[in-house]
Formats: C-alpha cells, sequence, structure tokens
C-alpha cells in the first residue's frame, strides 16, 4: 500500500494531443472514456487547441494506457511533447489524396460509363476512418457528425448515386483536414507560448548542459547574450538587459543588475550573467501562465452554455424528422421517392450542429491567446465576457497607478530626546520586517546614512493594513503610518505638518507611544501611460476612480501628475472601506478594479472582474483576481477591453454565419433543390470559416511576435538567428512614441534603445561564432570591436 505522501507524488498532469476532437459535443465521449479508469482523477478537454488535460495516479494507470483508451474511440490521441511544433497533418492523409484521384478518375464515366464505378473506391478508400470513427461514437452511444455522415454516405450509395458518394467524403475529409489545420494555426501561438523557455540550463560551476527538469532551487545557472533565460531567477553576478516581450509585452528592454529577477522565457539581449534559481521549471511563471491559460478554457461564457445546451436537444429531434421525411412519402406511396430521400439525408446533416458549437470556444480561445501573448491573463471565458460590459474601472494608487518605488524626501526628529539617527534606526529597524513598498525605501535611506536596520532587535511586531505599523524596540513601543495609525498609538490629536513640500507628499508619522516624535516624507512617480491609460477609457465610456489607503495629499499630488484625469479619488481608506465603495459602484453598473497589494485583495474578489499587477503584485492579490497583468503597463487595460469587446462581436458573427448557412441549405431543400454535397460542404466548410473567422482576433501582430517563431529550446539557443539584423532596431524606433513616458523624451534615448537592441543581436551572433562582418547597418559602426 501506497502511503498519502507517496500517492501524492505519484499524481501527475499529463497532457495529451486529441486531432480526433470534433468540437463541444464530442466533450462527453471523452469524459466517459477516461473517467472509469482506476487512477484518474480529473478529465479537462480543451477543444479548440484539441488538448486533453488529466490528473492521474502514474502508478496505476500511465500515459500510455490513456492514449489507448482514447484511440480505441479512433480519436488519434498522442501525448504531447512540449519543444516539438511539428504538425503531423501538414498535409493530407495519403487516403484523403486517393479518395481524391479515384473520384477525379470517375468522371470519365461520360467518356467510358464503366469509369463511374470508380466513385466507390474513392467512398471506401477515403470513408474507412469515418466508418471506423462512427463505429466508436456508437459503441460509446453518441451520435456526431461521423455517424451523420457514415448514414448520408449509405443513403447515397443505396439510391445509385455514386458519383455524389465520392464527392461527400473527398470534401468531408479534406474539409476536415482544412479545419484540422485552422484549428494548429489557431493554437500555435499558444504552443509558442508553452515552449518558449528553453529545455536546457547551464550549471554556472561546471559547465554542465543539464534538462531543465532536473536544475533544483538556489542553483546557480549561466546564461550568456543571447540566450533565452530557462528558469526564474535572481541574477548573483553580472549586467545586462532583457528583452520580457515574451512574458510581459514590454516593450523595450529591462536592464538587469545583481538583486534583480529574471523570469524563464526572457531573453538575455547583452552581457554574461550568473542567476540563482528560485523556483522549479515546472513553477515559473511562464509555466503558470500556459497552463492557466489553458485552464480557462473550462469557464464558459454565457452564450457558450446556453450552446451547449441547446446542442443536446437539437440533434435527436432532427434526426427522428430525418427519418420521418424518408419513411414518410415511401408509406404514402407518394412518387419521386428520390428526392425525399435527398431531401432527409440534407435535413440529416443539418442535425450536427458542430460549427454552432465551435461558434463561442474558438473566438475566446483566439481572445485567451491574443491577450496573453501581450502580456494579460485571463482566467475564463465568463471573465472575458464581464470584460467588455465594465462601466467603471477604479485603481489602487501605489504600485497600479504609481511606481511604488519610493524615495524618501525628508526625515525628522520632532523630539528633543530621540535624535535623528536614533529614530531612523527605530524606524527602519521595524520598517524592515514590512513588505510595503515604503519599507523598503526607508531602509535604503537608512543605509545611505551608514544606518544599518536590525530587525532582530523589534521584539514585537504588528501590520494594520490602511494604516501602518507597530514594533517593539529597546523597550521603545514605536507606531509608523498615516494620521489613522495616532488612534492605535493613543493619541487624540496629529499636528498639521504646514508647507507645500509636506502636502504634496506622503507623510507618515511616528509614535512613541502616544506621543509624535518624528516624520517622514515620500514621493512616488506615476506610471508612464497611466493618463493615456485613463483616457482610452473614457472614449470607451468607463468612468475611472481612485481608492488608496494613503492621505489626501498624496492622492492630490497623483491627480496633479496625471492632469486630473481620474474622474473620482477616494484616499485614507481601509481594505474595508475600498469594498464598501466596490460595493456601491455595482450597482452603477460592471465594475473593475484594479490593484497589487494584500490590501487590495478584499476589492479585488467583489468586483466584478480583478485585475491584478501579475509579476509585482502580491500572491493573494494574483489569487483572488480575475485578469492578471503580466506587466506594469496599464495602457494595456483599455486594449483588453477593446480585445474583449471584438471577441463578443466575433462570437456573435460566428452564431449567425452558423445559423445562416444550415438556414440556406434547408432553404435550397424546401425549394426543391436538396443538394447533399453542397450540405455536406456547407456543414464541414462552415467549421471552418468559424475557425477562421475567430483567427482574425489574433491579427495586429504585437513586439511578442517575432519570439514566437522559435523558443529556443535547444543548448546552443539560436532562436536569435530568427530575427532579421533590422528587425530589432526598427521595432525599438517603433516604440519612440508609443513606449515614451512622456513628450519630452528625446531621440537620443530611443536611439540608445535601439543600439542596446542591436548590439544584445549582435553579439549573440558572435558568441556562437557567427560571420557578422557582412551586416550593413549604421549603428553597427558604433559597436566595439
Amino acid at each position: 500500500m501506497l502511503s498519502s505522501q507517496e500517492e501524492n507524488k505519484a499524481v501527475q498532469t499529463s497532457y495529451f494531443d486529441v486531432p480526433g476532437l470534433c468540437c463541444s459535443s464530442e466533450v462527453s465521449l471523452v469524459e466517459n472514456i477516461l473517467k472509469p479508469l482506476d487512477g484518474v482523477k480529473e478529465v479537462s478537454v480543451i477543444v479548440p487547441s484539441r488538448t486533453v488535460v488529466v490528473v492521474h495516479d502514474g502508478v496505476v494507470v500511465s500515459q500510455i494506457q490513456i492514449v489507448k483508451a482514447l484511440n480505441q474511440a479512433r480519436l488519434e490521441a498522442s501525448i504531447r511533447v512540449y519543444g516539438d511544433e511539428k504538425h503531423k497533418k501538414k498535409w493530407p492523409s495519403s487516403y484523403a489524396v486517393a479518395s481524391g484521384i479515384f473520384l477525379l478518375l470517375s468522371f470519365l464515366r461520360y467518356v467510358y460509363p464503366p469509369l463511374g464505378y470508380l466513385a466507390l473506391g474513392a467512398v471506401v478508400v477515403g470513408g474507412f476512418s469515418m466508418l471506423l470513427k462512427a463505429i466508436a461514437s456508437i459503441r460509446n452511444l453518441r451520435l456526431d457528425i461521423n455517424v451523420l455522415m457514415t448514414i448520408t454516405v449509405i443513403g447515397t450509395i443505396a439510391v445509385n448515386d455514386y458519383l455524389e458518394a465520392g464527392t461527400i467524403v473527398f470534401i468531408f475529409t479534406i474539409a476536415e483536414w482544412l479545419e484540422s489545420r485552422a484549428s494548429y494555426k489557431a493554437s500555435a501561438a499558444m504552443s509558442s507560448l508553452m515552449n518558449i523557455a528553453p529545455q536546457k540550463a547551464v550549471i554556472a560551476e561546471t559547465g554542465e548542459v543539464v534538462d531543465v527538469d532536473k536544475v533544483e532551487m538556489n542553483t546557480i545557472i549561466a546564461i550568456k547574450a543571447g540566450e533565452v533565460i530557462p528558469i526564474d531567477g535572481i541574477v548573483v553576478e553580472g549586467d545586462c538587459e532583457v528583452d520580457e516581450k515574451t512574458l510581459t509585452g514590454e516593450s523595450f528592454p529591462v536592464p538587469k543588475h545583481k538583486d534583480s529577477t529574471v523570469w524563464a522565457g526572457t531573453i538575455n539581449l547583452n552581457g554574461y550573467i550568473s542567476v540563482k534559481t528560485i523556483a522549479l521549471a515546472e513553477d515559473c511563471v511562464v509555466a503558470k501562465m500556459a497552463k492557466l491559460v489553458e485552464e480557462a478554457q473550462n469557464n464558459k461564457t454565457s452564450i457558450e452554455r446556453l450552446i451547449d445546451k441547446f446542442a443536446k436537444f437539437y440533434t435527436p429531434p432532427v434526426v427522428v424528422i430525418s427519418a420521418l421525411i424518408a419513411v414518410i412519402p415511401v408509406v404514402l406511396g407518394v412518387p419521386n421517392r428520390r428526392h425525399w430521400f435527398h431531401f432527409a439525408l440534407v435535413v440529416l446533416l443539418s442535425a450536427c450542429p458542430c460549427a454552432l458549437i465551435l461558434s463561442t470556444p474558438v473566438a475566446t480561445f483566439c481572445a485567451y491567446t491574443k491577450a496573453a501573448t501581450s502580456g494579460l491573463l485571463i482566467k475564463g471565458g465568463e471573465y472575458l465576457e464581464t470584460l467588455g460590459k465594465i462601466k467603471i474601472m477604479a485603481f489602487d494608487k501605489t504600485g497600479t497607478i504609481t511606481k511604488g518605488e519610493f524615495v524618501v524626501t525628508n526625515f525628522q526628529s520632532l523630539s528633543e530626546d530621540v535624535d535623528l539617527n536614533t529614530l531612523l534606526y527605530w524606524v527602519s529597524s521595524i520598517e524592515s520586517k514590512s513588505s510595503h513598498p515604503m519599507a523598503a525605501a526607508i531602509v535604503d535611506y537608512g543605509r545611505s546614512l551608514s544606518i544599518d536596520p536590525k530587525p532582530e532587535r523589534v521584539t514585537v511586531f504588528e501590520n494594520f493594513p490602511g494604516e501602518g505599523i507597530h514594533g517593539t524596540i529597546d523597550e521603545r513601543s514605536v507606531y509608523i503610518g498615516n494620521k489613522k495609525i495616532s488612534m492605535r498609538a493613543g493619541s487624540e490629536t496629529v499636528p498639521t505638518l504646514h508647507g507645500s513640500n509636506q502636502e504634496a507628499k506622503a507623510v507618515s508619522y511616528v509614535f512613541s507611544g502616544a506621543n509624535l516624535i518624528g516624520f517622514f516624507s515620500l514621493s512616488d512617480a506615476c506610471r508612464s501611460g497611466v493618463q493615456e491609460a485613463i483616457a482610452q477609457l473614457k472614449l470607451l465610456g468607463i468612468k475611472t476612480a481612485m481608492l488608496t489607503g494613503d492621505s489626501q495629499a498624496a492622492a492630490k499630488q497623483v491627480q496633479e501628475q496625471i492632469g486630473h484625469a481620474l474622474e473620482l479619488v477616494h484616499a485614507e481608506l481601509l481594505p474595508e472601506d475600498k469594498e464598501k465603495i466596490i460595493t456601491r459602484f455595482k450597482t452603477e453598473g460592471h465594475t473593475a478594479m484594479v490593484g497589487d497589494g494584500v490590501n487590495d485583495a478584499p476589492a479585488l474578489a467583489t468586483a466584478d472582474i480583478g485585475i491584478s499587477m501579475g509579476i509585482s503584485g502580491s500572491a493573494l492579490a494574483s489569487e483572488t483576481s480575475n485578469i492578471i497583468l503580466m506587466s506594469n503597463d496599464i495602457r494595456k487595460i483599455p486594449e483588453a477591453i477593446k480585445l474583449a469587446k471584438k471577441s463578443h462581436r466575433k462570437v456573435i458573427e460566428n452564431v449567425i454565419l452558423s445559423i445562416a448557412s444550415k438556414a440556406a441549405i434547408l432553404g435550397l431543400a424546401f425549394a426543391g433543390y436538396p443538394i447533399v454535397w453542397a450540405a455536406v460542404l456547407a456543414d464541414v466548410g462552415t467549421c471552418l470559416l468559424v475557425i477562421l473567422n475567430s483567427m482574425l482576433l489574433l491579427r495586429g501582430g504585437s513586439d511578442h511576435d517575432i519570439h514566437q517563431q522559435n523558443p529556443g529550446p535547444q543548448p546552443d539557443y539560436t532562436s536569435i538567428d530568427m530575427i532579421s539584423e533590422n528587425e530589432h532596431v526598427e521595432s525599438a524606433m517603433e516604440e519612440k512614441e508609443e513606449g515614451s513616458c512622456c513628450k519630452g523624451c528625446s531621440d537620443q534615448s530611443t536611439r540608445f534603445r535601439a543600439w542596446s537592441a542591436l548590439k544584445g543581436w549582435t553579439q549573440g551572433l558572435i558568441t556562437r561564432g557567427k560571420d557578422v562582418s557582412t551586416l550593413q547597418h549604421p549603428f553597427l559602426e558604433e559597436l566595439p570591436n
């Protein structure tokens, strides 16, 4: 018997590619096959990417056994191997080609009539796979397109329409292949997202190249210029610039120095760095990101749930109606039975609602992918749908609207008994136990004056969200925070600090017991693009507000920095106050909240849509939010809302397209033209059109796109070779207006970034022994020899 610990260790999550999946109607088929297997705990089916995710006990049931079970139903399943993006169906199968040749030759019947029987060869060769799938579906009590097509083909043969039967089979096999190719293209960006992190890493001490799965935490790995960072970590040696487009959508290279955090899947443009890993390969941000987007497929939109419910009750009645249309004319002795039989077959083919079922999930899948590749993770279709309905957008201040990178501008002691150095020592020691961004600024300020914090001397520490902190040091009870902390300290009043310098900044008070013994002020700059993002939200008809726990003065300063762009500002709020305001906003319309800290979690959870600042934000904020913003650029939020609205329009278009095609074919049949092969073409062709229409959401290349062609899983990391020598430079130059923080950014800054990008690309080539002497570009003249 396995212990519970050993059993948990044996449980694994496996991913399977299942090209044989047609639409959501086959989800129950997969579940019926896998759930009864011993050791299978959870089954998730992601139709747009033709993926089955199985949580199972690897000791009881292996991946091979799961594949065999799926393939008994002719689902063409295989174990997914990340890093291999080759598509097995790049060309039609040999059976489809042979079917086409037989069909083409059968047209020679007009020259030599016996050749018409070659159409039966087209049916046999092309329809064999369809027949096997139909048999498997019947065994599992499923009525899918393969069963309907098989009945249709048998029916046309029964009335001696061999040419039409061959045409039906050929059209179906080719359309299925085209649909598979289109579906693959739709999910290719997602595959790239999963594969952007390389599969190898170099151990710094020995130079040994090992699989990333074998690299443990706190291992030092080496990353050269031009290489893709394989695992999340902290830089312990070296300086470089990192291209984070693949993960966050960040337009410009990000400088990295000692103690900087780097993420798997991003590219070291220049410089050699040693990195201490802070996660296992399976727990890296990029791995969680890919898993989160795939799992989001199980969170359906309201339209998708409605269509799925409709599909369950649609097919059986239509099949019965089709049977009655075929049988009643025979019973009543109606003339022209052939016409009625063809009519019945057309109605039978209309019983498959595949295109309608695909209309929503493919569009939402493409929207997820587009959002993820630009640095936004949406946790489900329901949230994507709600995002397009947002009427009010509320923002936290610190770390969201502002950078959260505080600088101490004034530090004063107000007590004759406590000198400045002693006060700074107390405050920095207590603040060193806090995770608030302001705390780091105080600690750094103290160290700049040669005062090192001693957190071990703090015997009592308490955190009061929205107010401040309390600590006991050197037998002194010290309270640090905004005006509200005075109540905790036992002081009835807080002296007003006069002077514009203090009123324009965030001010914190220091109490020893009930006595005010000092204060300090900090300033914090707004993030670039905030004003532009708020302007875009207003153009979308969305009201904006700021909810902050900081002082009215700090909130006023931010409003002034962004040109009074926010319509509502609420300051000096506790977490529960933010929650109450969000609840009030919800009575006016769908409300979203953007935040990054622990104190934002209640408001994020209360809002219709919670958006957290992913990498820089707290884990609790990420858990309680519905959307994670991987970068710090909040201009992506209005873009996400536009994407949500566009996705909804695509769903409506797909639904109309699906219904219209069925209606047109049935209309022709009622008008006296029951064309069976046209009904087949309409059925599978509409599926293809729905996928292609949804793929339009992927258009509009982002900066991230240039790295998707090659995730760089090989040890020599040749991914940079896929980028033309001018593309990095042009990309940087194009970002001048889009990525600049203000109108005053100079051409020199843009020129430097373009030069840095080109330098990293060229040095990457030199590192791998490439000849760069023939490259031509003005910036190359500035490169060192």
